[in-house]
C-alpha cells in the first residue's frame, strides 16, 4: 500500500485488469518490480544494522522504505499507481519458448578445428 499510494495488491489487480490467481507482480512495469526490490533491500539492510527483531519494527521500516521511495518516484513524475501493465510475463515466457525453439534453424553449425587442436 505504501508504495501505490494507499491501494492495496487488489486494488492494483482491478486497475490493471488483472485476473483472479495470477500474480500482481507478473504485470508491473519494470521500474515498480525495481522499486519494490530496493524497498525492500533497504529493509533488509537497516534491519540488519539495527538489529531490528519485532515484527512491529520490521513492518515499520518496511512501510518507512516504500514510502520513501514513492516520494522519489514521485518527484521524478513516476506515479506507481498510475503505470500502464507491462506485458504479461507468461505470454513474454511463451514467446520466448517459441523463438529459442526456432534458433538452431538459423544458426550455422561451427566450424570444427580439430586438426589446428592436435
Amino acid at each position: 500500500m505504501a508504495l501505490f499510494g494507499g491501494r492495496t495488491t487488489q486494488d492494483m489487480k482491478n486497475r490493471l485488469r488483472i485476473t483472479k490467481g495470477r500474480p500482481l507482480a507478473d504485470f508491473l512495469p519494470t521500474i515498480t518490480i525495481k522499486a519494490k526490490d530496493f524497498a525492500n533491500e533497504i529493509t533488509n539492510f537497516n534491519v540488519k544494522q539495527r538489529e531490528l527483531r519485532t515484527e512491529t519494527g520490521i513492518t515499520s521500516e518496511h512501510v518507512k522504505n516504500n514510502q520513501d521511495v514513492r516520494k522519489l518516484l514521485v518527484n521524478r513524475g513516476i506515479v506507481p499507481e498510475a503505470l500502464p501493465p507491462a506485458e504479461d510475463v507468461k505470454k513474454v515466457e511463451r514467446r520466448l519458448k517459441s523463438e529459442q525453439k526456432k534458433l538452431p534453424k538459423y544458426s550455422k553449425p561451427l566450424e570444427s578445428h580439430e586438426e589446428e587442436i592436435e
